[in-house]
C-alpha cells in the first residue's frame, strides 16, 4: 500500500496534532484525523478550529478534501502510518500529565493494523516509549518542532527528523520513510528511542540557556548606558554562536513546553544524583525576569508620586504573537500583581477576563485601550501594535509611560513623541546619573 504514498493519520485534534496533520495534507497525503472527543471533532467536519496559528485556516480549506475529521477508532485502520498528537498538559509545576496520551495510545493501537507504523509525536519524558506494548519494528518516536504562532510553518518546512528507534540501524519502514521523504528530504537521525526522547529536552535547554544570557546581560546593560541590541550581531557573526540564536531578552520562559523540559531535567537529576544546578539557576533567571515590568512600574511611575490609582493599558494577553494560548503569560504574570489597579486591556485574539484582574475591562481596540492610561505595558508583541504610531499614543494617554519589553514602538519616533519608553537590555537615560555618582 505503500508504493506512492501512505494513508497517514493523526490521533489527537489538539494544537500539535491538527497542525501537523494540515501541513501533510499540502504536503500531499490523504488524512485521517482522529480524535475520541466528538466535541473536538464535529467543529472540525465544519471548518471550525480550536487554535489560531498562522496560515492554518487557508490550507485546511485548499486540503479540505484531503482529510477525514472522525471520532471512530475503526477508520484507522485504513492507515499506513498513524501519528499520535495530542498536547500533553503540565501544570504549575512543569509535570506532565501522560494519562489521556496512554489512553490515546491503547486506543490508537487497539485499531491500527497490525503491519501499521505508530510514531509518538507529543512530547514524553526519557523512558516513555519503549514498553508501550506495540512491537518495536512498528513503534516510534519522533521529535515534534512545534512552535506556538510557527506551528504551520515549522510542520511544513522542519530543519531535521529526529526519530527514535528500537534499533537506529535498522532501515525505517517504507510508510514511515515515504512520508518523510516528502518533505524537502529534510535529514533524518534514526536514535534509540531514549536518546530521541532526551534530545527534544536538549535543544530546548540550550534555547533557554541563550535566552538567559541575553536576560541576565540585558538587563547589565540598562545599568550601564550599553544597548543589547547592538551586541547581538557582534555574537551572531561569531562561529561558535550563529546567526539563529535565541539572543532576544525576554519576560522568562513561558507557554508550558520549555518549562516541563527544565522541570524533566532537574527530576532525573535528583533521581540519578546528578549535577542540575545550571539548570535551576535558569529556571531561578526566568522567574526573576518575569517580573520585570512590575519592577519598572513601581522604580519609574510610583517612584514619582504619580497617581496612586493610575489606569494602566495592557496591550496582549497572549504569552506571545500569534498564537491565543495563555500558559505562564508574563501579561498575566504582570496583572496578577497590579494590585487594585484599573486595567484598561486589549488582545487581538485573547478576550479580557476577571479572572486575570479583578479590575480589568476589555478593549474594542489597542487605542480604546489608551484613554485616560496613565501607563501602557506592551506584553506581547503582535505586529499590529508595531503599525501604531507612538505619536497617536502619546495623544490618547493621560501619561508618558510606556513599557515595552520587546522593543514594539520605534525608539527615536517614541521619544519625539514624548513618550517614556522602557525596553529590556536598553538604557535610555536612568543609567547616567548612576554612573556619575559612581565616578
Amino acid at each position: 500500500m505503500t508504493a506512492t504514498k501512505p494513508v497517514v493519520g493523526y490521533a489527537g485534534m489538539t494544537h500539535l496534532g491538527l497542525n501537523s496533520a494540515v501541513a501533510s495534507a499540502e504536503r500531499g497525503f490523504d488524512m485521517v484525523c482522529f480524535d475520541p472527543d466528538e466535541s473536538r471533532i464535529a467543529p472540525l467536519q465544519k471548518g471550525e478550529l480550536p487554535v489560531v496559528e498562522p496560515d492554518l485556516p487557508e490550507l485546511l480549506a485548499k486540503n479540505r478534501d484531503r482529510i477525514t475529521f472522525t471520532s471512530d477508532p475503526a477508520d484507522l485502520a485504513a492507515c499506513d502510518l498513524v501519528y499520535v498528537a495530542p498536547d500533553v498538559p503540565t501544570d504549575d509545576a512543569g509535570a506532565s500529565d501522560t494519562g489521556p496520551l496512554e489512553a490515546l495510545i491503547a486506543t490508537v493501537d487497539a485499531a491500527m493494523r497490525a503491519d501499521a507504523v505508530m510514531v509518538i509525536l507529543s512530547q514524553v519524558s526519557p523512558g516513555f516509549t519503549r514498553p508501550l506494548p506495540r512491537p518495536g519494528a512498528v513503534k516510534y518516536y519522533q521529535v515534534e518542532t512545534l512552535i506556538f504562532g510557527r506551528a504551520i510553518e515549522r510542520a511544513m518546512y522542519p530543519e531535521r527528523f529526529i526519530v527514535g528507534c528500537d534499533d537506529p540501524d535498522v532501515p525505517l519502514p517504507p510508510a514511515l520513510a515515504t512520508y518523510l521523504a516528502a518533505f524537502d528530504n529534510c535529514p533524518i537521525l534514526p536514535m534509540r528511542y531514549e536518546s530521541a526522547e532526551l534530545a527534544k529536552i536538549s535543544i530546548n535547554v540550550c534555547l533557554v540557556a541563550s535566552v538567559s544570557v541575553a536576560n541576565t546581560l540585558g538587563e547589565l546593560c540598562e545599568k550601564i548606558g550599553a544597548d543589547w541590541s547592538e551586541i547581538v550581531p557582534a555574537l551572531k557573526l561569531d562561529r561558535r554562536i550563529g546567526p539563529y540564536s535565541y539572543l532576544a531578552p525576554g519576560l522568562g520562559i513561558a507557554g508550558g513546553n520549555l518549562e516541563r523540559d527544565l522541570a524533566t531535567v532537574c527530576r532525573f537529576s535528583d533521581r540519578y544524583g546528578t549535577d542540575s544546578g545550571f539548570i535551576r539557576a535558569m529556571i531561578a533567571n526566568s522567574q526573576y525576569r518575569r517580573h520585570w515590568p512590575l519592577r519598572r512600574l513601581h522604580e519609574v511611575l510610583l517612584s514619582r508620586g504619580a497617581d496612586i490609582d493610575p489606569v494602566v493599558a495592557v496591550w496582549g494577553l497572549a504569552y506571545k504573537q500569534d498564537t491565543h494560548s495563555t500558559k505562564n503569560s508574563p501579561s498575566l504574570a504582570f496583572l496578577s500583581a497590579l494590585g487594585p489597579f484599573r486595567v484598561q486591556a486589549f488582545d487581538p485574539v485573547v478576550k479580557a477576563d476577571p479572572a486575570f484582574h479583578p479590575r480589568i475591562e476589555g478593549a474594542e481596540s489597542a487605542l480604546a485601550a489608551l484613554e485616560g492610561a496613565e501607563v501602557l505595558a506592551i506584553m506581547t508583541p503582535w505586529s499590529a501594535f508595531r503599525e501604531i504610531a507612538p505619536a497617536e499614543i502619546a495623544a490618547r494617554m493621560s501619561g508618558r509611560l510606556v513599557l515595552d519589553p520587546y522593543a514594539v514602538l520605534d525608539r527615536k519616533a517614541a521619544q519625539a513623541a514624548g513618550l517614556d519608553l522602557q525596553t529590556l537590555g536598553v538604557d535610555l537615560g536612568a543609567a547616567a546619573p548612576a554612573r556619575a555618582a559612581a565616578e
